[in-house]
C-alpha cells in the first residue's frame, strides 16, 4: 500500500487495577509500558473491560477529585455514568457518549456509576483518555462537552455493521463532534470479523491504535489484540486494517506538543513549581466545589 504509516512497536497494557470502587482499567499509556512521548499530546489512557457490578444503594465511583492542565476524555460503551463538577456541570453517559472535560486552570469533579443502573446492577465498559494542552491553554476556563451519540458522526464501512465514529479531528471529509485545542483526532472504530478499512491520518503526527477488544492484523504484517496498542511511525499516512474476528479499536493521532511536561497524580504541567501552584491552589479551595 502506497505511503504506509508502517508500526513502530505493539505495547502490552498493564494488569488490571481498581480506580476507586467502580472501574477495573488496564492502562494502556504511560505506565503499562514506555510509550512516553511516543504518544504526545495523548498523556494516559485507561480501559475498563466489561465487568459486572450487583445492584447496590450507594453508587460506585470515583469521589471528589482535582485536576488541572489538560483534558479528560471519557467514552461510554456499556453502563451508565454520571458527572458532576466545581464548573457547575452536571451530565449522564450512556452507551455510546462521550464526555469531554477540560480541566485546564482547575476543576474539581466525580465520576460514578449512574444512580438507576446502581440500582440494578449491570456490566460496564468505559474507556478514559487525557488530552494534554498547550501553556497557553492550561490557565483557561475549566469547560465542558458532552457529545451524546446521536451528535457523532457515524460512517458506515461496510454492510457488516462495521462503522467508525469520528469523535474528534476529521476523517474522510467528515468532522468530528468535539471541539480541540490542538489538531487531534479521535475515532471509535468497531470492525465485525472479515472487515477491513483503511483509514488516513496526518503525516507526522503521533498515532496509536489501541485494540481493546478482539484481534486485527494491521498493513498485512502485524497482528494485535485487545488489550494492546500499535504505535505508528510518524512518516506516512494509511493505514490498512484487517478484523480477525469482532473487534473495537480506539483511534489517537495528534500533534506533539513540543513543550515539557512535568506530572504529578491529577496535574500534568511545565514545570515542577507549577506542579507545586497546583497543589496549594488545590489545599487552599481555589478550584472551587462541586456543584
Amino acid at each position: 500500500m502506497a505511503n504506509t504509516k508502517h508500526i513502530q512497536h505493539i505495547y502490552e497494557g498493564a494488569k488490571p487495577h481498581m480506580v476507586g470502587d467502580g472501574f477495573r482499567v488496564s492502562n494502556l499509556f504511560p505506565s503499562g509500558n514506555r510509550i512516553g512521548a511516543q504518544m504526545n499530546p495523548f498523556f494516559l489512557l485507561d480501559y475498563a473491560a466489561p465487568a459486572y457490578f450487583p445492584p447496590t444503594t450507594r453508587p460506585r465511583g470515583v469521589e471528589e477529585h482535582p485536576h488541572r492542565g489538560f483534558e479528560t476524555v471519557t467514552i461510554a460503551y456499556e453502563g451508565a455514568l454520571e458527572h458532576r463538577d466545581s464548573a457547575g456541570n452536571k451530565g449522564k453517559l450512556l452507551p455510546g457518549d462521550v464526555q469531554w472535560m477540560t480541566a485546564a486552570s482547575g476543576i474539581l469533579h466525580e465520576e460514578k456509576h449512574e444512580t438507576e443502573f446502581s440500582k440494578r446492577g449491570g456490566k460496564m465498559e468505559m474507556a478514559q483518555l487525557w488530552v494534554n494542552l498547550p501553556a497557553a491553554a492550561k490557565s483557561a476556563a475549566p469547560g465542558y462537552q458532552n457529545l451524546t451519540k446521536e451528535t457523532i458522526p457515524v460512517q458506515q464501512i461496510d454492510d457488516n455493521g462495521s462503522y467508525i465514529r469520528v469523535i474528534a479531528g476529521e476523517q474522510n471529509g467528515v468532522k468530528g463532534a468535539a471541539k480541540t485545542f490542538t489538531p487531534i483526532h479521535v475515532y471509535d472504530l468497531q470492525l465485525k470479523a472479515g472487515s477491513e478499512v483503511n483509514i488516513s491520518l496526518p503525516e507526522h503526527f503521533n498515532t496509536g491504535l489501541v485494540v481493546l477488544k478482539g484481534a486485527v492484523n494491521f498493513n498485512h504484517t502485524h497482528d494485535a489484540k485487545g488489550t494492546q496498542i500499535a504505535v505508528f511511525e510518524k512518516e506516512g499516512e494509511n493505514i490498512f486494517i484487517k478484523a480477525k474476528e469482532d473487534a473495537s479499536i480506539l483511534v489517537l493521532s495528534g500533534e506533539p506538543i513540543n513543550e515539557p511536561v512535568v506530572a504529578y497524580g491529577p496535574f500534568v504541567m511545565n514545570t515542577e513549581e507549577e506542579i507545586v501552584q497546583a497543589i496549594n491552589d488545590f489545599n487552599e479551595g481555589k478550584m472551587g466545589v462541586l456543584a
